[in-house]
């Protein structure tokens, strides 16, 4: 069971947790949600699950503005919570300034970069241009039109580096393919706005793609909706979206979220800090979503397909382009 705080003005609150000895572990959802069905609620879901087996319990929040990141920092960190674990790359400024003010407090960031990473704080990234290229493997494969689409969220370097690593896998399958390309705007709001998801994904299927690859937080549910109304097939991120349409979504590209928060809440106040841990394909960190609800969509060839991919990029055989490697794409212009 949960100890949910939903507002910050619930210090008292939180000072009484602290004053019983707990240490409890928090964790601060980025704008969007927590159950936007894709990076906030794999958060949730890894946070859930430590609780369910342990009994524990851990305080959360949900915000609701930009001017609440380091409030929420330090209204946790002053109630005794260990560690604070904080979603979304915005938080990763914040932290790092916050940190230095409670040295006895473990502080992660999920998705974020620092220039120096403080001794109390840690990083956690995904390699995501190595899931993605899976899944735009997957993408090439199953359309028909020659023509995929990508609709990116907020658009920053992170979101770019999903669709470099889309696009790489697209084109290694069909050279000639045709990949539209979407962000959906320059600020925060762009993670949860479905409707504009939507209106982009119709626009790209107007253009001839039939198969859409969605990485923008709740903003791509609506992008789900819409490929499944226009009978495209649509491509879900960060949780397994494949039940949200099934047979409409040919997989999912997981980024496990849930696993980070979830080993950060089993190692409790000993989580290891100060530096990065990186997750991709070899640490299980990113992966394609096969179950039943799209078991009809995906052939033989393609499970070969993507087996084979993934084996030569674990083994360092294959080498997908990491967008930051040179704030470009070698394939597709974002």
């Amino acid at each position: 069971m949960t100890m949910m705080k939903t507002l910050l003005g619930t210090a008292a609150a939180l000072a009484v947790t602290a004053g019983a000895g707990l240490a409890e572990p928090a964790l601060i959802f980025d704008l969007g949600g927590k159950f936007d069905k894709s990076f906030n609620e794999a958060a949730f879901n890894g946070a859930q699950k430590w609780a369910d087996e342990t009994g524990g319990t851990f305080l959360e929040i949900e915000l609701t503005s930009e001017a609440q990141r380091e409030q929420a920092l330090r209204r946790f960190a002053e109630a005794g919570a260990n560690p604070v674990i904080t979603t979304g790359f915005a938080f990763a400024t914040p932290v790092g300034e916050v940190a230095a003010d409670y040295p006895d407090t473990k502080f992660i960031n999920i998705d974020g970069w620092l220039p120096e990473v403080p001794a109390n704080v840690q990083l956690i990234s995904f390699q995501e241009h190595e899931g993605s290229y899976l899944v735009g493997m997957m993408a090439a494969m199953a359309s028909e039109s020659g023509t995929v689409g990508f609709v990116g969220g907020m658009d920053i370097p992170l979101i770019r580096h999903f669709g470099c690593g889309y696009a790489q896998g697209a084109k290694a399958v069909n050279p000639d393919i045709t990949v539209v390309a979407n962000m959906t705007g320059t600020t925060p709001a762009a993670w949860n706005d479905p409707v504009k998801g939507g209106e982009i994904a119709k626009a790209q299927m107007s253009q001839g793609a039939d198969v859409i690859y969605a990485a923008a937080g709740g903003t791509g549910v609506g992008v789900l909706e819409a490929a499944a109304d226009g009978d495209i097939l649509s491509i879900g991120v960060d949780s397994n979206q494949n039940h949200l349409y099934p047979g409409k979504v040919l997989t999912s590209m997981l980024k496990r979220v849930d696993v980070a928060v979830y080993n950060s809440m089993k190692a409790g106040d000993a989580v290891e800090t100060g530096g990065f841990t990186v997750l991709g394909l070899a640490e299980e960190g990113v992966g394609v979503a096969m179950d039943e609800n799209n078991a009809a969509l995906v052939s033989d060839e393609m499970k070969s397909a993507v087996d084979e991919a993934r084996d030569k990029i674990i083994a360092g055989d294959l080498e997908v382009v990491a967008y930051y490697a040179n704030d470009s794409c070698p394939v597709h212009e974002f």
